[in-house]
């Protein structure tokens, strides 16, 4: 993943396969805490096919293209489907060395995204994305005592373009003439608690991590949201991969988390699970 320290040998690949399930059914209305029976429970499903590949020693290109489904319990809105962001990054290893009984490790992600199709962006809380083109660039500095336990923090700088949205006139804090919206950049952070066991083949995680938009506006009482809200949250998860004893190569993946405090995002509570599988491509 973009976030989390591992690489991929030179040549070698990684194909994922994952499924997530976010629902939630209260959502911050700037820092009100409310409910919404025009939405009741919003559901939204993700399929998203992951490739990571060595390309070099110490550089990884990741890319990643998502498919998202949205639909509500309550209210007479429907839901949409479709593709949402191509992404891909390229990871590289800028330190390894070792300090002590263990290893320190630090690595920089340089990221970037664009919608894939022609989704509706100002059609919050049922929008697959935000709509925009994204850039961003990661530091993540990890320590691991031999082949078990290890400690992980990572921060991220995302600037975001303009999302264009289906009419020529809105209102946030002010009103604008104009089908463009300027979308607020944001910054997101996390640490991570895991280790390797029974010889390299379970990895468990325990993570907590959040994102905090650098401008915007909250949602309006009793109005919906949109694109250039200003979202924070904190969030706490699990996260757990198998590598299957009978198949090289094959693994399972099982992650969960939940939405601890917000502004302007559901309190979502998330799983996810999937398959991996890594074989080499060249020497």
């Amino acid at each position: 993943m973009p976030t989390d320290a591992l690489m991929m040998d030179k040549g070698q690949i990684c194909i994922a396969a994952l499924y997530s399930h976010d629902t939630w059914e209260e959502y911050w209305e700037g820092t009100l805490k409310r409910d919404n029976l025009n939405v009741g429970t919003l559901t939204r499903q993700t399929v998203m096919p992951m490739i990571a590949l060595g390309l070099v020693k110490r550089v990884n290109l990741i890319v990643a293209l998502p498919w998202v489904r949205t639909e509500a319990s309550g209210g007479q809105i429907a839901g949409v489907s479709g593709i949402q962001d191509f992404g891909i990054w390229l990871k590289g290893t800028a330190l390894d060395l070792q300090a002590g009984p263990g290893k320190l490790t630090l690595h920089a992600v340089a990221g970037f995204s664009t919608p894939a199709s022609t989704y509706l962006a100002d059609y919050a809380p049922f929008n697959l994305g935000f709509g925009c083109k994204e850039g961003s660039l990661r530091g993540i500095l990890q320590y691991q005592i031999g082949n078990g336990p290890y400690i992980r923090g990572m921060a991220a700088y995302h600037l975001r373009g303009n999302a264009k949205i289906e009419r020529n006139y809105y209102y946030t804090n002010q009103g604008y003439y104009s089908d463009k919206v300027n979308m607020p950049s944001a910054i997101t952070y996390g640490a991570t608690l895991g280790s390797w066991l029974f010889n390299n083949s379970l990895q468990i995680e325990a993570t907590y991590d959040g994102l905090n938009s650098q401008s915007g506006h909250d949602i309006r009482r009793q109005d919906v949201g949109f694109p250039s809200n200003r979202m924070i949250f904190t969030r706490i998860g699990g996260f757990a991969h198998y590598y299957l004893p009978f198949v090289k190569g094959l693994g399972i993946v099982a992650a969960g988390n939940y939405i601890l405090t917000g502004r302007n995002v559901g309190q979502s509570t998330m799983l996810t699970g999937g398959v991996t599988y890594q074989f080499g491509l060249w020497k």
